[in-house]
């Protein structure tokens, strides 16, 4: 398989969408989660809770089965060249355990986002790097003068132009770019508008990594 781990600053941040899966049915599994990892790219997932324990899972957890969130952490340790992780919060409440896995873990390298309003606020008092979301029906981010970064979303259309990643990055924010084909859009047209961008502040979320990785270097 060919290698795409790329060197700091020489592209923009690769977000495999719930790790990087050939299948839809290897989304948020193991397999999915070492292929991003092995590669050197960072993933989107999902962190729930279940009697009481962190899991990752998109919907509601059932069963035994579903991938604790120490176990996926412990994955992303495995593997030198793991990229950034984004947290997407789907329970409210969680900021003491997640902090907790993650001291245990040592990762730092992570953001959350997409958690409640009220539940933001606990993660900025705590000290969580935490992204707000912009996009067609949250006009106005919420807490963005307190935000480290966007989660800059596009459900419907392709809006999300150059100028407007610009503004973000000029007052101080990180931009993470949801691909559009996690809305079942082809994403040629959105990619060309953002072909240029490159480093650190920039990130891309994505379901198909390789291509992105391609495509920016």
């Amino acid at each position: 398989m060919k290698s795409f781990m790329l060197s700091k600053n020489e592209s923009m941040k690769i977000l495999a969408h719930r790790g990087w899966w050939h299948d839809p049915a290897e989304k948020n599994t193991e397999t999915a989660f070492r292929r991003a990892f092995e590669h050197g790219f960072g993933v989107e997932t999902d962190v729930r809770d279940q009697n009481g324990i962190l899991k990752i899972a998109h919907d509601m957890p059932v069963g035994d089965a579903v991938m604790h969130f120490d176990t996926f952490l412990d994955l992303h340790k495995a593997y030198d060249r793991s990229g950034t992780i984004a947290l997407n919060i789907k329970a409210d409440g969680l900021q003491a355990e997640v902090r907790k896995s993650l001291d245990r873990a040592r990762i730092t390298d992570l953001f959350c986002f997409d958690m409640a309003v009220p539940d933001a606020l606990g993660y900025l008092r705590a000290g969580f790097q935490t992204y707000t979301r912009h996009s067609e029906i949250e006009t106005v981010p919420s807490f963005y003068d307190k935000a480290d970064g966007v989660w800059l979303d596009a459900f419907f259309g392709d809006w999300i132009t150059r100028d407007i990643i610009d503004d973000h990055l000029a007052a101080g924010k990180k931009v993470a770019l949801v691909s559009p084909e996690l809305h079942g859009r082809d994403p040629a047209q959105a990619w060309a508008l953002w072909r240029g961008l490159t480093g650190e502040n920039v990130a891309i979320c994505t379901d198909m990594p390789d291509r992105a990785a391609e495509y920016w270097t």
